[in-house]
């Protein structure tokens, strides 16, 4: 029969060449276990589905033989109900790391944002496989800073601000849902400095874009010179279904328009030949698929392989800069700067404040005037004839 442990005892219990259990007479299932190293811990044993199990309660003399004692106590009624103490505690454990808590930041808050799916994206690569098994409340501004100092490292400093924003939302409202007392972003700066770009391509560049957008192929290639030619963002675009398209018109809803506004876009000669070369999936509604199932995915690989087709000594650009460029070809055409915008779906800038309460012009003959004109010229530029090309509904097979 086990003997009653008492402080005394514990005290004196010694390490031997291999790991010891010292049972508790007193209360059974309990039991101090002793390291070859002379660490000392308490755990309990106990039944569940008719299987002997093991619960780690805490080190001694940081847990005394009383409140060990007491927790055992606890976990034995525990599994008396039918429960298992010990996955109870993992399932504690684990709500408070970074990954569960970034999992219920997403469910609740990013995934409602047009942002999300970026913000989703960012902790997974960027932060989850860093933090992800870490508490939330063991986050310090050191760690947040040598986070961000690793991208910036990589070279990539504005891939480090949108991490940063991301992360500092993320703590912000953990703070606002009283599962932190503060944010570790705290007195953190930005990463680096945040530019505004305005790089536009040049008609060289834009010679040399259309014609590695041809050797791309479907679905980046004519993806990206949609583009081009509507001005519109890359999510849109890569998200464009073929119901969405009606004659001349493309309609975006507001789900997937960044600003929650729908709208419709005139697709120009060069726009329905482009999409008239798409391949239809049978059964998929997307016009940019590889899966049939998804909107194309992988902008970064298939912008690095555009990049070779066009060839060296052209600086740096990305795919928004066509929006840019489209905006800037517009006015080049001679379309008034509140058309562009309409053209663009903006709701700031001449639409912005009380002008935007009261303007409520859709521009629609204009807008169709600025695509048309734009193509027009896009199509000089790249030597190109569209003349002849009929509009189509896009929702026929």
């Amino acid at each position: 029969m086990a003997k009653i442990l008492t402080v005394k005892a514990v005290e004196a219990a010694k390490a031997g060449s291999t790991r010891r259990e010292l049972p508790d007479g007193y209360l059974p299932g309990l039991y101090l276990v002793v390291q070859p190293s002379g660490v000392k811990s308490w755990a309990v044993r106990y039944r569940h589905n008719g299987r002997t199990r093991k619960l780690t309660l805490g080190r001694y003399p940081v847990l005394s033989l009383a409140d060990a004692r007491d927790k055992a106590r606890e976990a034995l009624a525990v599994a008396d109900a039918g429960d298992d103490p010990a996955a109870e505690k993992r399932s504690r454990r684990d709500a408070d790391t970074v990954a569960a808590l970034v999992a219920d930041f997403i469910k609740r808050h990013a995934s409602k944002k047009r942002s999300g799916a970026q913000t989703e994206r960012i902790f997974e690569r960027e932060v989850l496989p860093l933090w992800g098994g870490r508490k939330t409340a063991d986050i310090t501004r050191r760690d947040v800073i040598d986070l961000l100092d690793g991208i910036v490292d990589r070279g990539h400093p504005q891939a480090a601000n949108r991490v940063f924003a991301a992360i500092r939302k993320f703590f912000n409202w953990a703070v606002s849902r009283d599962e932190l007392d503060a944010s570790p972003c705290a007195g953190v700066s930005p990463p680096a400095e945040v530019r505004s770009r305005d790089r536009i391509l040049t008609d060289d560049e834009i010679r040399a874009l259309w014609k590695a957008t041809g050797a791309l192929g479907y679905p980046f290639g004519p993806m990206f010179r949609l583009l081009l030619l509507t001005g519109q963002r890359r999510d849109e675009v890569a998200g464009m279904r073929w119901a969405e398209i009606d004659g001349m018109a493309w309609q975006i809803p507001g789900d997937r328009a960044k600003n929650g506004k729908p709208h419709s876009v005139h697709l120009a000669g060069p726009a329905l030949l482009v999409l008239s070369g798409c391949p239809r999936i049978s059964g998929s509604p997307y016009t940019f698929t590889t899966t049939g199932e998804t909107p194309a995915t992988g902008y970064s690989r298939a912008k690095a392989r555009l990049d070779r087709f066009m060839g060296e000594g052209i600086p740096d650009w990305r795919l928004h800069d066509l929006r840019r460029t489209a905006a800037s070809g517009m006015a080049r055409c001679g379309i008034a700067l509140p058309v562009i915008e309409k053209c663009l779906n903006h709701i700031s800038g001449s639409f912005a404040g009380i002008v935007g309460v009261y303007q409520h012009h859709d521009y629609a003959d204009e807008k169709r005037a600025a695509w048309d004109a734009w193509a027009a010229h896009l199509m000089e530029i790249v030597g190109e004839d569209t003349a002849g090309v009929l509009p189509f509904r896009g929702a026929e097979k």
